[in-house]
């Protein structure tokens, strides 16, 4: 019996996709909200959206960690990566108002302080003082959000640079308010209080199971859980 060109051709297509359909994850049915279930005393949610960003969340005791970044898969593996997606945080001067410390710099030190107003401080900025002679120095803000630097007392602080530490955009400069100057301790606050708070992880591995997803790392106590969407109402 002779089979046509176009029906092998039909037949052979249909072949060759049925494998790669079954043994891929459909990327289209992942994206939505899971919640960790099977850790004691753990809550974590897990966020995946359809542009290809997550949130991840975990509670546990009196500790409150988070992430976010993108989400890739290949195969049976999810892959968060933890970044900020090309954002930069941005800056202002602290208010008069804000200001807690009063009581100037200790001579020959420049100081700037890093933070969020009656939130906390902020480390990893990178701060750079510049002179009204044109004289720079940086430093980088520590865990109590100080950046300090050493000046001669004949110079008098004009602007400050600030980005975050290992960033390659360019600096955000402010101007120094003249009392600052004079007190040679300043404050500048990020815009967004969430910068504040660290990742949790740079990479996480889950994989696809029947039921959810599950975080591919023997040795994490999340490995014990099931990340599940909620059962769909009817």
């Amino acid at each position: 019996m002779k089979i046509s060109l176009a029906c092998w051709l039909a037949c052979a297509a249909l072949a060759c996709s049925a494998p790669a359909s079954a043994a891929e994850p459909a990327g289209s049915a992942l994206p939505g909200h899971y919640y960790l279930q099977g850790v004691m005393e753990t809550g974590s949610e897990l966020l995946l959206k359809k542009d290809g960003t997550f949130e991840w969340m975990l509670s546990y005791g009196n500790t409150d960690e988070q992430a976010s970044g993108e989400w890739r898969v290949a195969g049976d593996t999810v892959t968060l990566v933890a970044g900020n997606g090309g954002k930069e945080p941005q800056f202002r001067v602290f208010e008069e108002a804000e200001m807690r410390i009063q009581k100037p710099a200790e001579a020959g030190l420049w100081v700037a302080i890093v933070g969020f107003p009656q939130v906390g401080p902020m480390a990893g900025v990178e701060v750079k003082f510049e002179a009204h002679s044109g004289k720079t120095a940086t430093a980088v803000s520590v865990a109590n959000g100080d950046a300090i630097v050493r000046m001669p007392a004949s110079e008098r602080w004009v602007r400050a640079g600030l980005r975050r530490q290992g960033s390659k955009a360019d600096y955000q400069w402010l101007a120094v308010p003249p009392e600052r100057a004079q007190q040679r301790i300043a404050a500048f606050a990020v815009t967004d209080p969430q910068w504040l708070r660290g990742q949790a992880f740079q990479k996480l591995a889950l994989r696809v199971v029947k039921g959810g997803l599950k975080v591919d790392a023997a040795d994490s106590s999340l490995a014990r859980g099931l990340y599940a969407k909620p059962a769909s109402k009817q």
